[in-house]
């Protein structure tokens, strides 16, 4: 059983740190602990700062560059503050074929925005994935974390256009 790293300050006082160093605790500080505490982390304060990166590292005994390797990898992660709504689109293989690619451009258009961003007003941030699983599906999307299959633009132009003007 591996041995917990020396304790590291959060930092700040901010309370949800509790509920970060308690997933480490229960996993009694292992690196292997790691996807998991950046889970905890980015569901407590809705994304993953370069300042949490470095407590879960230094926590876990882990180097900041496998912490932002795993952050930056998986599709889940965020590191920047997300909008109010959020609009996945896959652009696996199966889905890609399918045309999710004009899927994302058309929604590019639509919110002046680019994969990765924001919109000004906040509402909306569009993703890309890699792969969300839903090959069957395709093409496939994400919105607020209930997956769409064989998207068409009409309806999920609606949805972005619905969720803009809430």
């Amino acid at each position: 059983m591996p041995t917990p790293s020396p304790r590291v300050a959060p930092p700040s006082d901010d309370k949800r740190w509790r509920l970060v160093e308690a997933t480490m605790r229960r996993y009694n500080f292992a690196p292997a602990a790691l996807i998991e505490t950046l889970h905890t982390t980015q569901e407590s304060f809705g994304f993953l700062e370069p300042e949490s990166l470095l407590f879960v590292a230094r926590s876990l005994g882990l180097p900041l560059s496998r912490v932002l390797g795993v952050a930056t990898f998986y599709n889940y992660f965020s590191m920047k503050p997300q909008g109010e709504h959020t609009c996945v689109i896959c652009l696996g293989t199966a889905c890609y074929i399918k045309g999710s690619g004009q899927l994302l451009a058309q929604v590019e258009q639509e919110l002046g925005i680019k994969v990765g961003e924001t919109t000004p007003d906040g509402k909306v941030s569009l993703m890309g994935a890699r792969c969300i699983g839903s090959c069957g599906l395709a093409p496939a999307g994400v919105f607020d974390g209930q997956v769409a299959g064989k998207m068409a633009s009409a309806t999920m132009l609606a949805q972005v256009a619905n969720w803009r003007a809430a």
